[in-house]
């Protein structure tokens, strides 16, 4: 579901960011997307568990747990990045 919802918003990002700013505009949107993203996968905890037993197993390192959560994000960032890029591009495609 969190999929989900970020790649509509980066859909709507996409749509929505102003042309003359392209390049800064398409990465401020990926870095503020990615961290939204990585910010609900350390809120939501390991695998569903409380953060009190989140941080056991991860013996109470934050370092080690936010680490996870970047590679994690990480690795599911690849659809949002696509759905943000594509109507950006197509709408560059049409500017005089």
């Amino acid at each position: 579901m969190l999929l989900i919802l970020i790649t509509v918003a980066a859909v709507i990002l996409g749509s929505l960011l102003p042309l003359r700013r392209a390049l800064l505009g398409f990465l401020a949107a990926v870095a503020l997307l990615f961290l939204v993203q990585a910010a609900i996968h350390t809120a939501m905890g390991f695998e569903g568990t409380s953060l009190s037993e989140t941080m056991l197993l991860f013996n109470n390192s934050w370092g080690a747990y936010l680490g996870y959560n970047v590679q994690i994000t990480f690795r599911a960032f690849a659809l949002p990045l696509l759905a943000l890029a594509t109507p950006l591009i197509f709408r560059m495609g049409r500017a005089p």
